[in-house]
């Protein structure tokens, strides 16, 4: 099935979900500020479409790892986010508030297939020896959509309007469905456990769980990525602010993003050319360093030092992304890998939101302030990785 199945078609399908996944968010903000004309009902809906991923990731997981054909499901998944998207557009001034973010708040989640769910089935595509190159193209993709998919946004609304926004975004996830159909199936017959199905999807949460918490090369990998993640939301509630004020107009704020997401995306490219100088658990807790010393940077410098914080800061992200894929992909047991996948996207949507919510305050009050407690954070990343217990030689 690997030699059917071409990692070009994975990528491809990749890309396009992820750049709608990256548009959506925006676009249905702007979307529902055209239509409602308020900015909370605007950041009510954006929170409703994120917050459930935490819900969703983990059994989508489950039924992902129990599927014989999870390329199928996955499929199905994406179509349904993308009618989702459809649905809450459609009913933007039509319908009660509170049925639109209801509706958002279950489109939210099937999110997280989109990012796990999606890089889980990698070792399926492609052999064991071009895992490590596989892997960081896989994060590669993260890069592209995460500069496709906000000029996209830009590009369209300004052209055809705010609600056209959503439905670009919508028709690029259901896009992907193809690529998600054709993938490998699964080797052996699906999974049977006894005391019914509703049991076993339980028992298959909890041992998940017992997976990432028990084996310290996954918990390491995983508290370390939260906190960047937390930081790295930090930093985005601060991107309007650093425009203003730094850069002369809050919209030029978005540059910053632009500019770590290039970054990233370089550093994870030189990655899969050359992917093994250093060991991804090295990787890790080195890219959350280097995003605390790019964090530093941006709270104490003019217009040329923000810009180059903000490219020092991808420089870390991306690699760190790629490091985080191998590790779970190396520690996963093949029956649970779509849940540790769905679920660690899951927190690390979590450790983000947080992160900007904490920040939001603390920006009001002081810019410099946000940026260094954001520095903090990603450093206590780095030291988290060594709180975590390493495992034992004689237990390798």
């Amino acid at each position: 099935m690997k030699n059917r199945y071409a990692l070009p078609s994975y990528l491809a399908g990749a890309v396009a979900a992820r750049a709608g996944d990256e548009m959506s968010g925006p676009a249905l903000m702007l979307a529902a500020f055209a239509l409602a004309g308020s900015t909370t009902d605007a950041s009510s809906l954006l929170a409703g479409i994120t917050v459930s991923a935490a819900v969703g990731g983990p059994v989508l997981g489950v039924l992902l790892d129990r599927a014989g054909r999870p390329g199928r499901l996955l499929a199905g998944a994406l179509v349904l986010y993308a009618a989702g998207l459809g649905t809450v557009l459609a009913g933007l001034g039509r319908l009660p508030l509170a049925v639109i973010i209801l509706i958002a708040v279950v489109t939210g989640l099937l999110g997280p297939a989109l990012s796990g769910g999606w890089t889980a089935q990698l070792p399926r595509v492609v052999p064991d020896g071009h895992l490590p190159r596989a892997n960081a193209l896989d994060a590669v993709t993260f890069g592209l959509a995460g500069l496709a998919g906000p000029a996209l946004v830009g590009g369209v609304a300004e052209v055809l309007g705010a609600p056209a926004a959503v439905v670009v975004s919508a028709a690029l996830i259901a896009s992907a469905w193809p690529a998600a159909w054709l993938l490998p199936a699964r080797p052996g017959r699906p999974r049977r456990v006894r005391g019914g199905r509703a049991a076993a999807v339980i028992s298959d949460l909890a041992a998940g769980a017992r997976i990432i918490v028990g084996r310290p090369p996954l918990a390491r990998a995983t508290l370390t990525s939260v906190l960047s993640c937390a930081a790295q939301g930090m930093l985005t509630a601060c991107v309007a602010l650093l425009g203003e004020r730094v850069l002369g107009g809050t919209g030029r704020g978005a540059v910053l993003l632009s500019c770590t997401a290039v970054s990233a995306l370089v550093a994870t490219a030189v990655l899969a050319r050359f992917p093994r100088p250093l060991a991804p658990d090295t990787i890790i807790w080195a890219g959350a360093l280097v995003q605390a010393a790019a964090l530093s940077l941006a709270a104490s410098g003019g217009p040329v030092v923000l810009i180059l914080a903000a490219f020092l800061a991808g420089i870390g992200e991306g690699p760190q992304l790629a490091a985080l894929f191998a590790i779970r992909h190396r520690e996963s047991p093949e029956h649970l890998r779509g849940q540790i996948f769905t679920t660690g996207a899951s927190v690390k949507i979590t450790g983000f939101a947080l992160g900007a919510a904490v920040a939001g305050p603390v920006v009001s009050w002081s810019l410099p302030g946000a940026l260094a407690l954001a520095a903090s954070v990603a450093a206590l990343g780095a030291l988290a990785f060594f709180a975590v217990p390493a495992p034992r030689a004689d237990a390798a």
